[in-house]
């Protein structure tokens, strides 16, 4: 039997109604469908040096003409923060680069009921447009606040680490305009890539985001505040972890 888009939405509003929290690991067990596409041989991930970055915003903008995207809707951005110290009240302008994570333990992946949500073997985590009904289910997982519908195609949109650049050998656009050079991406199966020999060089400065999530965020950052962590926006909708 054939669904079309109103019927599908209409029976997962049904099924999940009054369903909203549930456990993260009871979510993600065997929920999760197998890896696609990709080279399994390696496994990319990000390297963020927030000591490089100047909050220039030029990583937004390639990447909104690499994608093509809507005014005012972004894969990436550069979140801005106003720090006060309470000991003497004085303020401190703090930069964040955003982007979606690509989690090793991803939860928008086993929440989409057809699939178009999907994480390659590489590790990247990609939407087949074509699948999507526009649920926004993955959308409500991430606790990253790392994906949104795109209002031209009706579907969901994120990060994919450009790809499709990466497969032409090419730097993802928010890396090749980072004029700092505070964006690093690699293999990090190789161990003569930089990201590799970076969380070897800094393993005891690198943080991640929301670790408290189980996750496994693989966007890394040096010169993270602790404070930032835990404590940034976002926070997944459909489930949370709960701790018996």
């Amino acid at each position: 039997m054939t669904l079309n888009r109103r019927e599908l939405l209409k029976q997962l509003a049904t099924i999940t109604a009054g369903a909203t929290v549930m456990s993260l690991a009871e979510a993600q067990a065997a929920m999760a469908p197998p890896r696609r596409e990709g080279d399994e041989s390696k496994r990319y991930g990000m390297m963020i040096d927030l000591r490089r970055c100047i909050g220039c915003q030029a990583c937004t903008v390639s990447c909104s003409v690499e994608n093509q995207m809507l005014p005012g809707q972004f894969r990436t951005t550069v979140r801005q923060y106003q720090v006060i110290n309470n000991a003497n009240q004085e303020a401190t302008n703090v930069v964040l680069p955003r982007l979606c994570n690509h989690c090793d333990n991803p939860p928008c992946v086993p929440v989409c009921p057809v699939q178009a949500t999907f994480q390659r073997k590489d590790g990247i985590v990609v939407v087949d447009n074509k699948k999507c009904v526009g649920c926004a289910y993955c959308v409500q997982a991430c606790p990253y606040e790392a994906r949104f519908i795109n209002h031209e195609t009706g579907t969901a949109d994120k990060c994919t680490f450009c790809v499709h650049r990466l497969e032409a050998g090419l730097l993802p656009g928010c890396v090749e305009s980072c004029v700092g050079g505070a964006r690093i991406i690699g293999d990090m199966k190789d161990p003569e890539s930089e990201i590799s020999k970076m969380l070897i060089e800094f393993k005891d400065q690198i943080k991640v985001l929301k670790p408290e999530q189980g996750t496994i965020p693989q966007v890394f950052y040096i010169g993270l505040d602790e404070a930032f962590t835990s404590n940034v926006q976002g926070q997944a909708m459909l489930w949370q972890e709960v701790k018996l």
